[in-house]
C-alpha cells in the first residue's frame, strides 16, 4: 500500500468517525429540562414547591433518580403522606409527567428520563 492510499483510508475512517460522533451528540442532546415539581399537593402544598430541587438535581441529565427530601423542599404542609409530581421536557415538543403516590412512602424514588426507548411497541 502506498502513502496516498494509506492517507485516503485514514481520511475516510476519520470522516466516518465524525459522522458517528455527530449522530451520538444528537442523542445526547435529549436531556431533562424540569418544568415544575410539587411535593405534597394532596396535603395542600403550594404548587411548584419542589421545582428548584428537581431542577438542581435533574436538569441536563438523560436520566435522574429523584428522592424528595423535606430539608431541600419548602414543605409547610400538615403531616400526612405526600405525593410527588414532576413535569419535564426532553425537547420543545415532548412533555412528560410522572408521579409518586402518597402510598409509595418516604425515600421512594421517582425516575425521570429522556432516553428514547427502541424496541417492541415503539
Amino acid at each position: 500500500m502506498n502513502n496516498d492510499s494509506a492517507v485516503a483510508r485514514l481520511t475516510s475512517c476519520a470522516m466516518a468517525g465524525i459522522v458517528l460522533l455527530a449522530g451520538v451528540s444528537s442523542v445526547e442532546a435529549r436531556t431533562i429540562k424540569i418544568v415544575s415539581g410539587t411535593y405534597g399537593a394532596n396535603c395542600g402544598a403550594v404548587s411548584g414547591n419542589a421545582t428548584r430541587d428537581l431542577t438542581r438535581q435533574c436538569d441536563g441529565r438523560d436520566t435522574c433518580e429523584y428522592v424528595p427530601d423535606r430539608k431541600r423542599i419548602s414543605d409547610a404542609t400538615r403531616v400526612c403522606k405526600k405525593n410527588l409530581q414532576a413535569d419535564w421536557r426532553c425537547t420543545d415538543s415532548e412533555f412528560h409527567t410522572a408521579m409518586l403516590s402518597p402510598e409509595a412512602g418516604t425515600n421512594s424514588t421517582l425516575v425521570l428520563s429522556c432516553i428514547e426507548q427502541k424496541g417492541p411497541g415503539h
